[in-house]
Order: C-alpha cells, then structure tokens, then sequence
C-alpha cells in the first residue's frame, strides 16, 4: 500500500505559519508605529449559487481565523459589469485590503476574463492575471501569486519528494488554465521532464504509467485506474466529483476524485486522498498568497512557504 499524503496536516502547518506571520506584522505596529499592518482580504460573489456559498463562507472562516480583515461583498446575480468593476477599483485602491478574490464562475452576462484582470496583480491572490500568470510561465514563481490549488499540490509533493526534482518525469493531465498550466509551469521550475495531457492526448494510460509524478485534473470521476500508474510513483488528484451512492440510500452520493483510489493507492508510492488531500491546501495557500502581499505592501520580505 502507497502512503497516503495527508492533505488536512500539511495545510493546518500552513494556517498556522500565515496567523503567525499576521501576529509578527500586528507586532510591527505596536514597535515602530505606521509599520503594523492587519491583512486584508476580499471575497467577492456575484448571485446565490450554493456551491460558491460554501466555498466563500470557508475562505471568510479561514480568513478571519488567520486574523485577517476579512470582507465578503455579496452582489446580486443581475448586478452590471460596469458596477462589478467599479467595486474592484474600489478594492484595488484600498490600502486596507492586500487580496480580492472573484469567486467563479460569474453570472453569463459579465466578462469573467475582463474583471480578473482588473484586480491590481499585487492583490491577485488566486494567481489568474496576465501578470501573474506570466511571471509563473517565465520561471520567475517566486515574485509572482500563483494559483492556489497548484501551489499546494507542488507543496504536497515536496513534501514527499523534496524541492529538488531533477530528472523526474511529470505528466500533468488536464489543461486548464487554473491547475493544468500552472501546475505544468511549477513542475517543470523544480526541473521535472513534464508532459501535459488532455481529451485528444493519444494512448493517454501509457503516457501517465512514464510518470513518476502523476497530477490528475480533469474533472472526470475515477478516470485514472491503477494500470496507468507506474509503481511508486506520487500522485496528485486534484479532482472533486460527487457521484451517486445508492449503499448510503437513495439519493445519497459520495466525493471522489478524478483518480479510482482503490486501484491506485495499490500500486503508487504515494496518493492523496479526495477528500482530505489536494482541497484544504487550496484555501491555506489563499491565506499564504493574502499574508505574503500583506508583507509585500509592508515593505519586508516575502516569506517562504
């Protein structure tokens, strides 16, 4: 049996650094007067879609735990473009607020791509500007906000493999620009060989069984079967399916992710686990990116996660 990679406990370290990092920058103020900053960090949600609720109540959660200025600004779903974009110009130039995040997906009537990248790309905390997104495609990670669900899938496997990645294989499958791309660009930063794959890659199992890396993202419940994995490898499934699970009763489901864990979990060296794997690091790292350009607009240094 691989080990499993305990998503829960590595993204609990990273909480704890971020509230200690924001107890350190309260601290500042109390020493040298004008320097003390509180994080700030920015939700915005346009209409009532349950999912995006949820998902923005436990980042406003996570965010007030972490000592953070928390704000949650809840539009409704027949709200302009031109008003949502006033509000980030708003937030853009509001020196108590170091983050905004657009929960997504968007009403259809607003241009997603036009209010992500009107955020200032030193509040970009999910990573999704042009500025961010190139700074990350240029190799230079490390002066840039990269998405989340990337950035805590590479600390996962660091903290099975190492930072020094020198010669492994990665194949990274799915393309998205929110995991696929980003998570290709760490990989390949940490001098992995890496290969990305999607819907037309070609005998797709024998490219994921050259994998001593396998990232699964692809939204598709249980897609990857234990054949395609090389033995010993690490595997990342980023995926989150809920599918029906008539022996809990009728109507019940269950999560699952883009990987059949059973099967693979017999033949990796390492797996996360859905749930409890990929997806709390997604929200810690939001927390890490917001303390980071708290610091950053502090004029310190940017620290390390």
């Amino acid at each position: 049996m691989s080990t499993v990679i305990d998503g829960r406990k590595t993204a609990a370290e990273v909480v704890e650094k971020v509230k200690a990092l924001t107890a350190d920058l309260a601290a500042k103020g109390v020493s040298a007067p004008g320097l003390g900053v509180v994080p700030g960090l920015a939700v915005v949600i346009v209409g009532e879609d349950p999912a995006s609720q949820v998902y923005v109540a436990n980042k406003s959660r996570t965010a007030k735990e972490c000592g953070f200025h928390s704000v949650q600004h809840t539009l409704a779903t027949d709200t302009g473009e031109a008003d949502l974009l006033k509000l980030i110009g708003e937030l853009n130039a509001d020196p108590a607020i170091h983050g905004i995040l657009v929960q997504l997906p968007l009403p259809g009537h607003i241009d997603s791509s036009k209010v992500i990248q009107a955020i200032a790309p030193e509040k970009d905390v999910d990573g999704f500007t042009y500025v961010n997104v190139g700074k990350l495609g240029a190799g230079e990670a490390a002066t840039a906000f990269v998405p989340c669900t990337p950035a805590g899938s590479m600390l996962l496997i660091e903290r099975v493999r190492g930072r020094d990645l020198s010669g492994l294989n990665a194949v990274v499958i799915g393309r998205s620009n929110i995991v696929g791309k980003p998570m290709a660009n760490l990989l390949l930063a940490a001098n992995c060989t890496v290969t990305v794959a999607h819907s037309r890659t070609k005998d797709l199992a024998a490219l994921a069984r050259t994998a001593d890396i396998l990232v699964a993202a692809v939204g598709r419940p249980e897609m990857v079967k234990g054949d395609w994995v090389k033995p010993g490898a690490t595997v990342i499934d980023v995926g989150i399916n809920r599918i029906p699970a008539p022996e809990k009763g009728e109507g019940r489901t269950r999560l699952v992710g883009d990987v059949d864990y059973a099967q693979a979990a017999e033949v990796a060296g390492a797996i996360t686990p859905v749930p409890g794997g990929v997806g709390p690091m997604t929200i810690a790292m939001l927390m890490a990116n917001t303390v980071v350009s708290a610091c950053l607009a502090a004029g310190l240094a940017r620290p390390e996660f």
